[in-house]
């Protein structure tokens, strides 16, 4: 096998930025090695979660670049797509942009249930559902922007309960359009996950929809449970810890790719929330992500693991008490806040020719000597009060020594 090579890498569109993974090319893993591979499914849980749910009865969206649900890991767990950018397939099953293999990848890791006898990818929820929505990083006719707001809704008004977003906008804000677009899900009880984006890849701190209050964001960790240097970033926005490195994940057309990324950790985390949406079906959002997080194994800082690593089966076998949180109320309550300023607030001025509308600095009349003597105003202001107490001082001073001269001459008498 070759050594890994970066073959994806991060596509721009106008500030969305999809995160980079290293992959194989298509075809350089056998199927029937690459179960041996998936090395989370056991040390996180995952394996020990299935004799409770393997994600029935749920449907995730994946806003990416297209899934191929004609993959042998996955025939049958697309059931629905759209695609948002105006250049791929109207299913979202035709991988579109730069990074062609990336959504598939996703999707794999979420819901795959391989075939033949252990063979192929198998994803943490095996029996969810997938909805394909591809959007075109810097293609299409429509803004990258604009898509992402468009997909989100779609996604909700075609039964997503988890929204699977392996993306950023390597900003820390975003447009007003998302505000109205995420609020919306958060309001239908739809949860939304997010990558927090990769240092490797550019991604120096999280970005958006990493920043957005109430959006589930999933930082990496590699094999042995640290935080990745490369395959994460790292804020005070992050909600868990999963895998991010040596991954492996199904490609468009068959093939299998190894790769590396918080693109990888994110689905194993909305396939962990749809486990839990399966076996908990009464819980909100809010209680899911509460199940989610108050059950993650503490690993360290939280700016760099958030609540800690996932643990799929304390996650949906654990008593949780119940939460009153509602990712929506926080949502609105930023939007209330923070946007509500940004319009209220004092526009600075534009500075123009016109005296009248161009505050002048008031500034001290500067000595003609520079600094070596002081200004006229400081004379005016400091020196003149000095020199009548100088006077006075002096003339106290003569007073003084005539009176003891007088009293002198007196006591010599």
């Amino acid at each position: 096998m070759r050594p890994v090579r970066a073959a994806v890498r991060a596509v721009v569109a106008t500030t969305l930025l999809a995160l980079a993974a290293s992959v194989l090319p298509a075809g350089t893993a056998s199927a029937d090695s690459i179960r041996d591979r998936e090395y989370w499914l056991s040390s996180y849980g995952i394996t020990a979660a299935w004799s409770t749910t393997k994600g029935a009865g749920v449907t995730v969206a994946v806003i990416d670049t297209g899934v191929d649900g004609s993959h042998q890991d996955l025939t049958g767990t697309v059931v629905g797509g759209t695609d948002v950018s105006g250049v791929g397939s109207p299913d979202g099953q035709r991988p579109i942009g730069e990074d062609p293999q990336h959504g598939t990848m996703v999707a794999s890791l979420l819901a795959g249930h391989g075939h033949g006898v252990d063979a192929g990818v198998i994803g943490v929820a095996p029996e969810a559902k997938i909805l394909a929505v591809s959007v075109g990083f810097g293609v299409g006719s429509t803004d990258s922007d604009d898509q992402i707001a468009k997909a989100v809704r779609w996604s909700v008004d075609h039964g997503a309960s988890i929204i699977n977003m392996s993306l950023t906008r390597n900003t820390l804000d975003w447009p007003t359009s998302w505000d109205d677009a995420f609020l919306y899900a958060m309001k239908h009880d739809v949860i939304v996950v997010a990558a927090a984006g990769n240092r490797g890849s550019g991604t120096t701190e999280v970005g958006a929809p990493a920043t957005m209050p109430g959006v589930v964001v999933v930082a990496g960790v590699d094999r042995n449970g640290k935080a990745s240097f490369d395959a994460s970033s790292q804020g005070i926005t992050l909600t868990v810890s999963a895998p991010s490195e040596d991954l492996v994940g199904a490609g468009p057309g068959g093939g299998y790719f190894s790769w590396a990324g918080t693109s990888g950790a994110t689905p194993l985390v909305s396939g962990l929330l749809a486990l839990i949406r399966a076996s908990h079906p009464g819980l909100d959002a809010g209680n899911v992500i509460n199940r989610l997080t108050a059950t993650a194994t503490k690993a360290g800082d939280s700016i760099v693991y958030g609540s800690g690593l996932i643990n799929a089966q304390a996650a949906v076998t654990a008593t949780v008490p119940a939460v009153k949180a509602d990712p929506a109320r926080d949502l609105a309550e930023w939007i209330r806040l923070n946007r509500r300023a940004a319009a209220t607030a004092t526009p600075v001025p534009t500075p123009t020719s016109s005296p009248s509308s161009t505050p002048t600095p008031v500034v001290s009349a500067q000595s003609p000597f520079g600094k070596v003597l002081p200004s006229v105003a400081a004379l005016r202001d400091l020196g003149v009060p000095l020199l009548v107490y100088g006077i006075f001082a002096f003339l106290l001073v003569i007073v003084v020594r005539g009176a003891r001269r007088e009293f002198e001459r007196n006591r010599r008498k």
